[in-house]
């Protein structure tokens, strides 16, 4: 159910309520009984939609899922044999880390 703000022309009385769309627009204000009440025409708020389902790319096909997923792997950059691991990525023959120290800079 939408919310609708109401304003009253007699004595100032502003409220908010929450109606039916088809519902009547109120006409008596609840603070002074007088028939003066309108309803106030606003932006309105937005549709909140909450949960899983409403991205538009949650009701792809999987035609359309699988084309979008060779896409992808054809746009990757392929690697050639001989870069298949960099140096300092290769473990050392004696166990130990193969990161190498920072050189130190001369102290002044």
């Amino acid at each position: 159910m939408p919310t609708y703000d109401y304003v009253c022309d007699d004595c100032g009385h502003e409220f908010e309520t929450y109606e039916a769309i088809t519902a009547e627009p109120r006409k008596d204000c609840p603070e002074c009984s007088q028939a003066t009440l309108r309803r106030k025409i606003g932006p309105g708020a937005a549709i909140l939609f909450k949960g899983s389902g409403f991205y538009k790319t949650d009701y792809r096909s999987e035609s359309y899922k699988k084309a979008a997923k060779a896409d992808k792997t054809s746009e990757a950059p392929a690697k050639s044999s001989g870069d298949s691991a960099s140096p300092a990525s290769k473990p050392s023959s004696d166990g130990g880390s193969t990161t190498s120290k920072p050189a130190s800079s001369p102290s002044s």
